[in-house]
């Protein structure tokens, strides 16, 4: 680690969370000393109630240690309601980091913008308060019981210590021969769910062509590739955890012999008892690390899921807070974009795209399919950075903008329309504060009104998974109402009468309309005529270049006399009659 580099924002929060583990440090350290309670009992029982027959003895020494035994469980229950207390407090620190730095990395099209760094969130939380991590807590104690076999006898400390030494070279094999396969099958796994995730999206093509049996045979590969690595590096931990138990075995009788041998040679310190305590102890000595090689396989995930995220922290860093900025009032001005998908390298989509909008005005793109179209709606409201150029709303740069900041005075509807689980009023009204009179005026702007009061919960009415209670036609009115709501001052609408029917083209056109005499800007990037009755200008994109801009009458005659040049025949010239002499 770079003694230079400032500590990532995991290990700064893990760093805030020591007040937790220092307190459940010491409840382990007492818990742990406590389990040697009933050896005492034991000793107590044989030397003092035996020898003396006394029942008051034997009552009070059993009461003493069913004491000790509460305590031990109070002990403990305070240890795991400490560290889950850790877990609470990483998640309130983090979550909400890690779900902003996911859906920016799903914008940009670089690894992490999926579901697996939550799950690699929620393994790192539940590690603060997994039996490997209490077990390492533990192993401080093992010191304590380590000295005290010094103490008895160092013939047995020493042999304490080089079981614990063995013991450490079993965990490093552990590490060698688990870590490269659990690493692949977590790949494999990662790569199993995300198809699996694909092929649910896409149900109804995979049925409707009868592909399930092929689709189903391409994630069980995936699926036995996963399984047969995660078995590999689980039967290679077996076979540690198996020889670390041996050994812990080994060591607990082993000392009761070697005690036993001591003591007949009158080696041993503290007399006949320490017989039995040395070997309580040798267990207890190696129970730290004996539970941490059981549970390596977790330590392993754990530790990968820690790297996946401090990569994903690191490339997404956290954006600055910026000056709050006046509300914009629609000037758009686009300065020589140089711009591809992002993670896609320097493969540019557009090429030196320039021109300005003033407020009101509204501008038809039009171009086939490929010509960038998309590509500029994603720039325009700063979904895509810019690799040359800038798109500036009133002076600013879109894709600096605070997004919620200048979110309710943009409007935006993708190709793809997503609609989320909830009522029809909350996505029209972005999932924010339900205003009524807005989401009937969005609504009515769309021609949607009519439809939704006929619905048994009107607006109240839920549009299922993704709008599957709605058809297409009908998402596409949503989305276009859920763009307009709250009047916008600037519109992107890529295809946004893709899917809508004579009746929802004049509604289009009417919103457009009504919204542009308010002074709302609008791009409108469509392969239908019907948006050119309404439209200011006109661009034509080609291979992501400006073939044309202008006012839309201008632009549409320049297009007319280049389809009647092209439509004519060309000129044959005269040929000459060549005679030979």
């Amino acid at each position: 680690m770079n003694p230079n580099k400032p500590p990532s924002e995991l290990r700064t929060a893990l760093a805030d969370l020591r007040p937790y583990f220092v307190r459940a440090g010491w409840f382990s350290l007492l818990s742990s000393l406590l389990v040697l309670a009933p050896s005492g009992y034991m000793l107590e029982v044989y030397d003092r109630v035996v020898n003396s027959r006394s029942h008051m003895t034997l009552w009070m020494l059993t009461l003493l240690i069913l004491g000790v035994y509460v305590v031990m469980e109070m002990l403990e229950w305070a240890r795991a309601e400490m560290l889950r207390a850790a877990s609470v407090e990483l998640d309130q620190r983090l979550s909400g980091r890690i779900f902003r730095a996911v859906f920016e990395a799903n914008l940009k099209r670089i690894p992490g913008g999926n579901q697996q760094p939550f799950n690699d969130f929620k393994q790192v939380r539940e590690f603060l308060y997994s039996p490997a991590l209490l077990a390492m807590m533990e192993a401080p104690v093992s010191i304590v019981f380590l000295v005290l076999l010094f103490l008895i006898s160092p013939v047995l400390g020493w042999s304490s210590v080089a079981f614990s030494v063995v013991l450490t070279l079993v965990g490093w094999m552990n590490e060698r021969s688990t870590k490269p396969p659990l690493m692949a099958a977590n790949r494999s796994a990662m790569a199993a769910q995300q198809y699996a995730d694909g092929s649910l999206r896409n149900a109804q093509v995979i049925e409707s062509m009868g592909m399930l049996r092929d689709i189903h045979a391409r994630w069980m590969n995936k699926q036995r590739e996963f399984l047969n690595l995660q078995a590999k590096a689980s039967e290679s931990a077996g076979g540690y955890q198996a020889v670390s138990k041996l050994l812990q075995n080994v060591l607990s009788s082993l000392l009761l012999g070697l005690a036993c041998w001591l003591l007949l040679h009158n080696s041993l310190n503290g007399g006949d008892a320490m017989l039995i305590i040395a070997s309580v102890l040798g267990g207890r000595v190696l129970a730290p690390l004996v539970q941490v090689v059981t549970q390596w396989q977790s330590v392993v995930n754990v530790r990968a899921s820690w790297d996946r995220l401090e990569q994903l922290l690191e490339a997404i860093p956290p954006r600055p807070d910026n000056m709050a900025l006046p509300a914009p009032c629609g000037l758009l001005q686009v300065e020589q974009l140089m711009a591809g998908a992002p993670g896609t390298g320097n493969n540019s989509i557009l090429k030196g795209v320039a021109f300005a909008l003033a407020p009101g005005e509204v501008l038809a793109v039009v171009g086939p399919s490929a010509s960038g179209k998309t590509t500029l709606a994603r720039l325009l409201v700063g979904l895509w950075p810019a690799a040359m150029g800038k798109v500036r709303l009133d002076g600013v740069d879109v894709f600096a903008w605070d997004k919620a900041e200048l979110g309710p005075h943009v409007g935006y509807l993708p190709q793809g329309i997503e609609l989320f689980d909830g009522s029809l009023a909350e996505n029209i009204a972005r999932f924010g504060e339900v205003d009524r009179a807005k989401v009937e005026a969005a609504a009515r702007a769309v021609g949607l009104h009519d439809f939704i009061m006929a619905l048994p919960q009107g607006y109240d009415s839920p549009v299922g998974r993704e709008g599957a209670m709605l058809s297409g036609g009908q998402r596409q009115r949503v989305g276009l109402a859920r763009a307009i709501y709250g009047d916008p001052v600037f519109v992107v609408l890529d295809e946004p009468n893709s899917s809508l029917d004579e009746e929802g083209d004049a509604a289009l056109a009417r919103a457009i309309a009504g919204l542009k005499a308010r002074g709302t800007t609008f791009v409108v990037m469509t392969h239908r005529t019907s948006v050119l009755a309404v439209a200011d200008k006109m661009m034509v994109l080609r291979d992501g270049q400006m073939q044309a801009f202008g006012p839309r009458d201008e632009v549409l005659a320049a297009l007319q006399k280049a389809a009647q040049q092209q439509a004519q025949p060309p000129q044959r010239p005269a040929t000459a009659v060549v005679t030979a002499a």
